[in-house]
């Protein structure tokens, strides 16, 4: 756990200024704690802009990836989370479903998402890239904070720790 900060404590701290997800997503990664700021990609079905970002250098934020909430496919594995180990990035939030669970729990990243599903997804590449999302009552904006522990989700439109 981050001994600098929890979701509780800055829940406590900054109040209506940081927003709580409602979702209760799982935690898939062996890093248990993490925050960053985000960068985003909506997406349906197709992990193409998602392989895309994570290919490219991360600078310790977090991919926020909005997948409709589909649970027909996986849009994130262990490769994908192999690459954003590689190139920097805190870690990834999906708003789907990831598949190499048993990897993934063994990979240095926190990543977060509704579940799993083995099913490989579309690679057509639609979707968007640094938009604002939104999923579980939250407003993710590219560059917003987010900060992700056992606790919770909150996203905060600065850095707070």
């Amino acid at each position: 756990m981050n001994s600098l900060w929890t979701t509780a404590d800055l829940c406590d701290a900054y109040g209506e200024a940081v927003q709580v997800c409602d979702l209760q997503l799982r935690h898939f990664g062996n890093r248990s704690a993490f925050c960053g700021p985000a960068s985003t990609v909506k997406v349906f079905e197709d992990n193409v802009l998602v392989r895309q970002r994570l290919s490219t250098p991360g600078e310790g934020r977090v991919l926020v990836v909005d997948g409709s909430g589909s649970e027909r496919c996986a849009l994130v594995g262990d490769t994908l989370a192999g690459m954003a180990i590689e190139n920097g990035w805190a870690g990834i939030v999906v708003h789907g479903c990831v598949r190499d669970v048993t990897a993934l729990a063994e990979l240095d990243i926190g990543v977060l998402a509704l579940g799993r599903s083995p099913r490989k997804c579309f690679t057509k590449g639609c979707g968007a890239n640094d938009v604002l999302i939104e999923f579980g009552a939250v407003h993710f904006a590219p560059g917003a904070w987010v900060y992700c522990d056992f606790d919770g989700m909150l996203v905060a439109e600065r850095q707070m720790h």
